[in-house]
């Protein structure tokens, strides 16, 4: 199977469990994570969002919360997509976040759409990270803002040592044993060690062709908020 098809099918499986054990993993602190990201993008008051892998919507739904305004969420997972729906139809905002099935590193916008685009916890999932990363510049208007929220690798001790213990042995059992699915927390730190972050990911956001790119530390290096500014 693809690698594209298979994180779809991955999260499809998981998509009943995925919030809970989001916040359970990280004690929550996923979600202080999210709202520094809304409080950045903010900064540029945008007034059309695209959240790309948006999975469950609670990126969104955060945004939308602290500021009211319209967002487009894309997903390769029908059935996160489903999860979203209902809790956006629940909160009374379906006629301000609209969701949609859809490939990040092909993309059914026009050029310079958006205002803005932001995702959590899904570039490296991308199959094709300078592609996916190339898709956001070009569905962005001149100016607009981009900013990504990823897992990082600490570098200091004790943080580096405690998360990596974490994350390589707490997190696939706890996570397989709650969602029932045999793979998909072990595929979590794997994906995380794998991923180019810091200097190297700001490298392929450069190379993309944003401006302005940088890093926002959070909670010791265990993630990280990359921002960028398409050209004028």
């Amino acid at each position: 199977m693809p690698q594209k098809e298979s994180v779809r099918a991955m999260f499809n499986e998981i998509s009943g469990k995925y919030d809970f054990l989001n916040h359970f993993l990280s004690f929550g602190i996923d979600r202080l994570w999210r709202k520094r990201l809304v409080k950045e993008l903010l900064k540029s008051k945008p007034e059309h969002v695209l959240d790309l892998a948006t999975g469950t919507a609670d990126l969104a739904i955060e945004l939308h919360r602290q500021s009211g305004i319209r967002i487009t969420g894309v997903d390769i997972s029908e059935k996160m997509l489903a999860a979203g729906q209902e809790k956006i139809t629940k909160s009374g905002l379906a006629d301000s976040i609209e969701l949609m099935r859809g490939d990040a590193e092909n993309l059914q916008f026009p050029d310079q759409t958006f205002d803005a685009a932001m995702i959590a916890f899904g570039v490296r999932n991308f199959e094709d990270l300078p592609l996916g990363i190339s898709e956001m510049k070009r569905v962005l208007k001149k100016g607009g803002k981009v900013m990504i929220l990823e897992f990082s690798h600490p570098a200091s001790f004790p943080i580096k040592q405690i998360y990596g213990f974490y994350s390589r042995f707490f997190i696939p059992v706890v996570g397989k044993m709650i969602s029932s699915h045999p793979t998909a927390y072990r595929y979590l730190p794997d994906t995380v060690a794998a991923f180019p972050s810091g200097k190297a990911f700001l490298n392929i956001m450069l190379q993309a062709g944003f401006d302005q790119c940088r890093m926002i530390s959070l909670s010791g290096g265990i993630a990280s908020i990359y921002t960028g500014t398409r050209p004028d």
